[in-house]
């Protein structure tokens, strides 16, 4: 089965009800084995352009990744990007906020924190947390001090959707190419996932009892990715809604979108120019002289 990134992609416009958005699909794989060929061959691809990506240093690309608890996003980065020198990629992972990132805007913390040209950038959650779990949980605003100008009720939503295009537009303009993922899990797969956690002792670290009282917000979360894809989904900074209830396929299909993002760059390795090439001969002609000696 081929994969077509646009059967994926939310397109700029589009309301988003994540109902009508399937959670599994039919895999790509025909066997376990075939799923580990094909990563194999996705990573190796990958490696090769994020080796280009670096040397021609015109581009700098953004990942990002947001789910609900369980849906598999450590282990897409981890399987997916296992072939990526450790140089050219930077992962970062947003929790709770700080006391001393509260006492900024919402998207400071994680500007800082953006790729260089010539790198890629992963974001394990993100500025997206802030009108997802705040926007369940609006108590939580309280925390932050804003000012009555902020907005309240929707203004607020509406206001940082503005902000967060704004800056992807930007960071478009400047050459920062961001590709955002929507891991969708089902609600009944994240129950037995959880399930698994409790009854493996070398998963139990990765369980908490807050991620079980946050399935009884499923619904508003549901809606919250829902209202936040809708508005935030560009041709700029598309949104992909990839099924999660298979792990390995959401692997295989992040991957490819990953491969079809960076082949549009047109990347290159830069030419080396007239003196640089003679300074090149230059330099093979001593060496050749010391072997000779």
């Amino acid at each position: 089965m081929k994969i077509s990134s646009g059967d994926f992609r939310v397109h700029e416009g589009v309301a988003v009800d994540l109902n009508r958005w399937p959670t599994i699909t039919t895999p790509v794989y025909k066997s376990k084995d075939q799923y580990h060929v094909m990563l194999a061959e996705h990573i190796g691809q990958l490696s090769a352009l994020q080796s280009v990506l670096y040397a021609d240093n015109r581009y700098a690309v953004l990942f990002i990744f947001q789910a609900m608890d369980a849906a598999g996003k450590d282990g897409v980065i981890k399987h997916v990007m296992s072939g990526i020198n450790p140089q050219g990629c930077q992962v970062f992972s947003f929790k709770h906020p700080s006391a001393e990132e509260l006492q900024h805007d919402f998207l400071w913390r994680t500007t800082r924190s953006l790729p260089e040209r010539g790198r890629i950038g992963i974001f394990n959650r993100s500025y997206y947390e802030e009108v997802l779990i705040l926007r369940v949980h609006p108590e939580i605003l309280r925390g932050e001090g804003l000012s009555d100008e902020a907005g309240a009720g929707e203004s607020i939503w509406q206001g940082r959707y503005r902000s967060i295009n704004d800056l992807e537009s930007h960071l478009h303009r400047n050459d920062t190419r961001i590709v955002k993922f929507f891991l969708h899990l089902s609600k009944e797969e994240q129950r037995k996932r959880f399930l698994a956690r409790i009854d493996d002792p070398d998963k139990n670290w990765k369980f908490s009892t807050a991620d079980v009282e946050e399935r009884k917000f499923w619904p508003q979360y549901m809606a919250a990715y829902g209202h936040c894809l809708s508005a935030t989904s560009t041709r700029y900074a598309p949104w992909y809604v990839v099924p999660a209830d298979d792990k390995e396929n959401a692997r295989i299909i992040v991957s490819q979108i990953i491969l079809d993002t960076l082949a549009k760059l047109n990347l290159r390795y830069p030419a080396a120019s007239t003196d640089r090439r003679d300074e090149l001969s230059e330099i093979r002609a001593q060496l050749d002289g010391e072997q000779a000696r």
